[in-house]
C-alpha cells in the first residue's frame, strides 16, 4: 500500500513539473519591430535609452522580449519594404522613429500597434487626429517641432542681434519641415529677419546648398531636425563652421557634433519614455486610448569650442542661460 502511495505521489509530482515546464515553454515572448531611418551605429544613444527604459520596466532583450531591428540608412524609400517585412514577421508592435518611419508603418498595417518614439507633428501631418485621442493603432511621443521654431529664432537673434538674413536648412520632402518653415516665417517677420530657404533632398545636396547660401550672403542658419539632417549632423555642422555662420539647431545632438547652438527636447528622454508605451500595450492597453505625450525636458546647448573656432563671441547672459556649455 505504501509503495502504491509513493508511486502515485511521484507520478503527481512529475505531472506537475511537466505541466509547469510546458506552460513555461508555451508562454509567448513578445516580439517588437523597431523601424528607423539612418544607421544603427549613429542611432546608438537613442537605442541605449530605449533599452534602458525597457529594463526599468523589467524587459531584457533576448530573455523576455525580442526586438527586430530595421534601419533604412539614408534612403527613406527603403522604409516601406522594411515595414512590410516586420508585418510579415507578425510582430506584436512596431516602434517607429521619425515621421517617415511612422508613415511607412501606418501604410502597411492598421491593426498592429505603432508606437512613435518621436515625431515632429503627428496631428499636423495627419498621423493621428488629436494628441488626446489618437484613435487608431498609433500613439507615442511628439517632439513639437513646429511649436519650437519661433523660440530657436529668438535665441539666435538674442545671441547675435546683428543677424538679419537667416538661411533655413530643411528637407523639402518632409511634411513636418514644411509646417516648421511656416512657423519660422511668422517669427521672422516679428523679429525683422529675412529668411532664405535652403531646400535639400539628400546628403549630396548639402555642399551645393551652402555654396548658394554664401552667394546670398546669409549671416545666420537654422537647421530643422528630421530624418535627413539628424544622421548627417556632423557634416552640416562642419559646413556651417566653415562658412562662419551664427547657427541654431533643433536638437542637442547637433551641438555635440560641432554645431554652434541647439535648443530642443531631450531626445534620449523621449526614447526612454517610448518603452512605457510598449509596456502598457503589451499589458493590454489599446493605442487608441493612450494619449500622445509631448516633451517634458528641453535643453539649450552652446558649443563654446565652435564659437571660438569661427571667431564668434557668445554673450555672457546666454552662457548663463544654457543648460550645457561645451568647452
Amino acid at each position: 500500500m505504501k509503495k502504491i502511495f509513493i508511486h502515485l505521489a511521484l507520478s503527481a509530482m512529475l505531472f506537475a513539473l511537466g505541466a509547469t515546464a510546458q506552460a513555461q515553454q508555451s508562454k509567448k515572448v513578445p516580439r517588437i519591430g523597431y523601424l528607423a531611418t539612418g544607421l544603427q551605429s549613429v542611432a546608438a544613444p537613442n537605442i541605449d535609452a530605449f533599452r534602458q527604459g525597457l529594463r526599468e520596466l523589467g524587459y531584457v532583450e533576448g530573455k523576455n522580449i525580442e526586438i527586430e531591428w530595421r534601419f533604412g540608412g539614408y534612403r527613406v524609400e527603403l522604409l516601406s519594404n522594411l515595414a512590410t517585412e516586420l508585418v510579415r514577421l507578425k510582430v506584436d508592435m512596431i516602434v517607429a522613429t521619425g515621421g517617415p518611419a511612422v508613415r511607412a508603418a501606418k501604410k502597411e498595417t492598421s491593426t498592429i500597434p505603432i508606437v512613435m518614439a518621436f515625431s515632429g507633428d503627428p496631428v499636423g501631418t495627419g498621423l493621428v487626429p488629436s494628441l488626446a485621442r489618437p484613435g487608431g493603432n498609433i500613439t507615442g511621443l511628439s517632439y513639437m517641432a513646429p511649436d519650437l521654431s519661433a523660440k530657436r529664432l529668438e535665441l539666435l537673434k538674442e545671441a547675435f542681434p546683428k543677424v538679419s538674413r537667416v538661411a533655413v536648412l530643411f528637407d523639402v520632402t518632409d511634411a513636418v519641415s514644411a509646417l516648421e518653415f511656416k512657423e519660422t516665417q511668422v517669427a521672422a517677420q516679428a523679429l525683422g529677419v529675412t529668411l532664405q530657404s535652403m531646400e535639400v533632398r539628400g546628403p549630396e545636396d548639402f555642399e551645393s546648398a551652402f555654396l548658394a547660401l554664401a552667394r546670398e550672403r546669409a549671416d545666420g542658419l537654422l537647421t530643422f531636425a528630421h530624418a535627413l539632417t539628424i544622421p548627417n549632423r556632423k557634416q552640416i555642422a562642419d559646413l556651417a563652421a566653415k562658412s562662419r555662420l551664427s547657427a541654431m539647431y533643433g536638437l542637442t545632438e547637433f551641438a555635440e557634433a560641432g554645431g554652434l547652438m541647439a535648443y530642443g527636447p531631450n531626445l534620449s528622454d523621449l526614447f526612454r519614455r517610448a518603452a512605457t508605451y510598449v509596456d502598457k500595450i503589451l499589458k493590454g492597453a489599446k493605442p487608441a486610448d493612450l494619449p500622445v505625450e509631448q516633451p517634458i525636458k528641453f535643453e539649450f546647448v552652446i558649443n563654446l569650442k565652435t564659437a571660438k573656432q569661427i571667431g564668434l563671441t557668445i554673450p555672457q547672459s546666454m552662457l548663463y542661460r544654457a543648460d550645457k556649455v561645451i568647452k
